[in-house]
């Protein structure tokens, strides 16, 4: 098995230089079920955050992507089971702060602390730092 960088998945998804688009769907479309590409939380995480701060989607557009890409066996996620849920049940927020907050959780942290209010309020496990 092989693993992605973010930018080859972003290079993928967004198709925004025609010339590492094209490697990137070579390789993506050599992949197999049995021999899938990694995604990483770390790469799903900045996956989201730049989706968001770099190429200004929606929310919505990101869950619905990384929805999309889940589905797609010839990925295979960090903790897939686990981000499946994230995604579907995730109320408001980043998809990023909820991922990072998972790996928190995941790592025996009671809460992540942050500056960011809009977080601390719909990420469970966030908690605003005053």
């Amino acid at each position: 098995m092989k693993a992605l960088d973010t930018n080859v998945l972003l290079r993928f998804v967004m198709r925004d230089d025609e010339n590492q688009f094209a490697k990137a769907s070579g390789f993506l479309e050599s992949r197999t079920p049995d021999d899938p590409a990694f995604v990483s939380l770390v790469v799903l995480v900045e996956f989201a955050w730049t989706l968001r701060q770099r190429y200004g989607l929606s929310r919505t557009d990101i869950h619905a992507l990384v929805t999309t890409l889940l589905e797609t066996r010839e990925l295979a996620f960090e903790d897939e089971s686990e981000v499946s849920a994230i995604v579907s049940d995730a109320a408001g927020g980043d998809l990023a702060d909820h991922l990072i907050s998972y790996c928190a959780r995941r790592a025996g942290c009671s809460t992540t602390v942050t500056f960011d209010h809009d977080a601390a309020k719909v990420v469970t496990g966030m908690e605003l730092l005053s």
